[in-house]
């Protein structure tokens, strides 16, 4: 963080301080979701390949008066926060290591209209998991190679008359992934470019006919499984494309 962000993050605090002292108006609900947006750009962390990994548990504490206030409007409140975050991270490009978690706390020493948010990322060595985002669906990966096409033979069917039966694999060795057209007639498009094969990063799109699938890596608290069916021939095809480099 430059000096710059520093000071303005210092008045910010020093300015609330003072008008909460002044006012005593009140914490609103609309203050609590910046907040959790602050927390989560403040703490989010490049963890490897193009992941920012952010934290997925959140204490906010409030005065005891903000507290029962904002306790008073129930499940509503908590919905709307997770809601909040959820397309917050999902606009950065954050990931979570766990479940998330927000809990609205009292606290003596909090000044009324003051927030004070905690954070953390859940314990242990997070797990990654590819997924495509179709047509507003998302698709797991559970194969090293799946066929994308509108063939019924194809692993993933796109009712797209502007694709081939088998247009594109997505091949996904548990680390990397790679894109691959499959002599398709009309071509496919990777973040607009034409593409034959190309290796795949977080947030990048793939088009086919008029289809975008959206390729993800999102963090899973599960353990991820040892191998996935034909993971040795992926693997040696991303090898052959990359040059042997990891």
């Amino acid at each position: 963080m430059g000096l710059l962000d520093s000071f303005e993050k210092g008045l910010e605090r020093a300015v609330n301080g003072a008008f909460a002292k002044t006012f005593r108006s009140g914490i609103q609900p609309v203050e609590i979701a910046s907040a959790l947006r602050r927390e989560m750009d403040t703490k989010a962390a490049v963890v490897s390949r193009e992941r920012i990994l952010a934290p997925n548990s959140f204490e906010v504490r409030l005065s005891p008066a903000d507290a029962e206030r904002m306790q008073g409007l129930g499940r509503s409140l908590d919905d709307e926060l997770r809601d909040i975050v959820h397309a917050h991270a999902t606009a950065q490009g954050y990931s979570f290591s766990g479940p998330l978690a927000i809990e609205i706390h009292a606290a003596e020493g909090i000044s009324t209209g003051t927030i004070d948010v905690l954070s953390s990322s859940a314990e242990g060595r997070v797990s990654w998991q590819a997924v495509l985002d179709i047509n507003g669906r998302r698709h797991a990966i559970t194969r090293a190679r799946t066929v994308i096409g509108r063939g019924s033979d194809a692993d993933i069917t796109v009712a797209d008359s502007g694709t081939s039966r088998r247009h594109v694999e997505i091949l996904w060795d548990g680390e990397r992934g790679m894109v691959r057209d499959l002599g398709s007639t009309n071509g496919s498009r990777l973040d607009g470019q034409k593409v034959k094969q190309a290796g795949l990063v977080d947030g990048q799109t793939i088009t086919i006919g008029r289809t975008n699938i959206v390729f993800r890596v999102v963090a899973t608290a599960s353990p991820r499984a040892e191998s996935l069916p034909d993971q040795g021939d992926a693997t040696q095809i991303i090898d052959a494309f990359h040059g042997g480099r990891r």
